[in-house]
């Protein structure tokens, strides 16, 4: 498996960085991983690194390429959400550790998605967004059912509520999984926090797969720099793994 990938996560206008993510490539699969702790709950950061430490342990330790990748990655997440919800097992509910989070596993020619809350995933071809994740929120409801735009839902009053999160109660939260996703030489797969995609267009986030030789950090640092300066001075923690597929 032939991968080029990069990682980046910017404090932005805030006292600290409760995003947390990774990148682990493996001879038969890659795995990107994106937790945004929400910063409107206690110890978020601490619900990102738990969070992402339970699925990049399971990720290693598994036998690779996975046999069930929908069934392994909704287990995964299901054990990251157990182990966010204990972080709160002395906390009143209102104020348990609570994160969003993306993970896009990458396998024998396609990738499988799967996301609770607002962390997206975007795949990008020949310049333009071939298809993200839907987020888990009344926003999104709205944009689906023709009722805003994708412009008008930068501005929504309602546009940083998510309907389901790891952490909180116990039981295990909506969350989306895809099947299987075919990937063609230079196409290039994103997993972020809203802090990267909030503030851009499709044609900026298509901007990640620019072509040429080894520059796929480069395109995502300057993706990253554009969200930061979009949403100045209110900035989110600015997020992102991505990879680009070179072929088996």
């Amino acid at each position: 498996m032939h991968v080029e990938y990069a990682k980046v996560s910017a404090l932005g206008d805030r006292q600290d960085n409760q995003d947390r993510a990774a990148v682990v490539v493996a001879e038969e699969a890659a795995m990107m991983l994106v937790f945004d702790g929400m910063g409107g709950h206690s110890d978020g950061a601490r619900a990102a690194e738990t969070a992402l430490k339970v699925v990049q342990e399971q990720f290693t330790a598994a036998r690779l390429p996975i046999f069930d990748p929908q069934g392994f990655l909704y287990t995964v997440l299901a054990r990251a959400h157990d182990a966010v919800v204990a972080l709160g097992h002395d906390v009143a509910i209102d104020f348990r550790p609570r994160a969003t989070g993306a993970i896009c596993l990458v396998q024998e020619g396609g990738s499988f998605w799967a996301h609770i809350g607002d962390s997206r995933i975007y795949q990008v071809r020949d310049g333009r967004v071939l298809g993200r994740s839907r987020d888990h929120s009344h926003v999104e409801v709205l944009i689906q059912e023709g009722a805003i735009s994708e412009e008008e839902a930068q501005d929504h009053p309602m546009r940083n509520f998510v309907e389901c999160c790891l952490g909180g109660d116990a039981p295990v939260p909506d969350m989306s999984i895809t099947a299987k996703l075919p990937l063609e030489p230079g196409d290039v797969l994103l997993a972020c926090s809203d802090g990267l995609w909030s503030g851009l267009a499709d044609a900026d986030m298509a901007e990640i797969g620019a072509p040429g030789e080894d520059n796929l950090a480069e395109n995502l640092k300057a993706l990253s720099l554009k969200a930061l300066n979009a949403n100045s001075p209110y900035s989110d923690n600015t997020t992102g793994t991505a990879l680009r597929w070179l072929g088996p």
